[in-house]
């Protein structure tokens, strides 16, 4: 399997593809790489150094990738932050490109675009991208659920409303919503819900919350979810997957106390999870 992977990086610890990269390798998947930043390290330590690319150095690649004849086996394109609408034109012609050669290759968009607590915190015109352009492009979105509302037009604080918000979304063109870090009424306040949703059902996997605070557990779950779904052509089993192994590295990093997540240390919990936890559909 191949899956052409379209992120930021950073050279110390693990955001943007320096988190989803290793998880796809580790479950035997071949990983292409291009980074839309290459930064020293991510930007929540107030001080970094590197470079933000543009489109067209994202199109070059390309360009130089279609070359090697190697598209036609390339069965899924993933992307996560999008610093500004010339990198997610870019991002989106490389769908198509992938597309042109594999029709049956599928497009994972992680639509960046602000969290709980936090607000929107792109850049102005990226929600606006986001919505109209990148959602209805793609196969699977794996939104949370600041996201989700925002993409909804809705406000979600009960299990129902949640399910309504993921059926709008996916009248937006996605098959396939993933929704991480939902918390509604019925969430025990020592929990937290992931939520998926595929052809007018929806599952949950509840698992225990953990004390931990660290960036690029996002884009970890995206590939994860990404990867088993290519392989099971399921969202329950997809999810059930992902949120084992996501909630095993953030464990490993919680009781390390570790400001960045133990990528590298953890890497079992990939391929052999050390806590299942039930997948129940909602």
């Amino acid at each position: 399997m191949n899956i052409l992977s379209i992120q930021s990086h950073v050279a110390f610890g693990h955001v943007g593809n320096a988190s989803a990269v290793f998880p796809m390798q580790r479950l035997g998947v071949e990983v292409w790489p291009i980074h839309t930043v290459q930064f020293s390290n991510h930007t929540g330590y107030g001080a970094w150094k590197g470079r933000v690319f543009d489109g067209p150095a994202i199109e070059e690649l390309m360009e130089g990738i279609a070359a090697r004849g190697v598209l036609p086996a390339c069965n899924g394109v993933l992307s996560g932050y999008m610093g500004s609408a010339d990198i997610g034109n870019a991002i989106l012609g490389a769908v198509k490109q992938v597309r042109a050669a594999n029709p049956a290759a599928l497009y994972c968009c992680d639509p960046v675009i602000g969290d709980v607590g936090r607000g929107v915190f792109v850049r102005p015109g990226i929600p606006e991208f986001m919505r109209e352009h990148a959602v209805p492009a793609a196969d699977i979105i794996t939104p949370n659920q600041f996201e989700l509302d925002y993409l909804s037009g809705l406000t979600t604080s009960t299990n129902e409303s949640v399910k309504v918000a993921v059926n709008n979304v996916r009248k937006l063109g996605p098959k396939v919503v993933l929704v991480t870090s939902v918390h509604t009424r019925e969430t025990p306040a020592e929990a937290i819900d992931l939520v998926v949703g595929e052809a007018g059902r929806c599952w949950r996997v509840r698992t225990p919350k953990l004390s931990v605070s660290v960036n690029g557990a996002g884009d970890a779950i995206a590939a994860l979810f990404f990867v088993h779904y290519l392989k099971s052509r399921s969202a329950a089993q997809a999810l059930g997957e992902a949120a084992a192994s996501t909630y095993g590295l953030l464990k490993r990093t919680a009781d390390a106390g570790s400001r960045e997540i133990l990528t590298v240390a953890a890497q079992d919990e990939f391929v052999a999870p050390t806590t299942r936890f039930a997948v129940e559909e909602i």
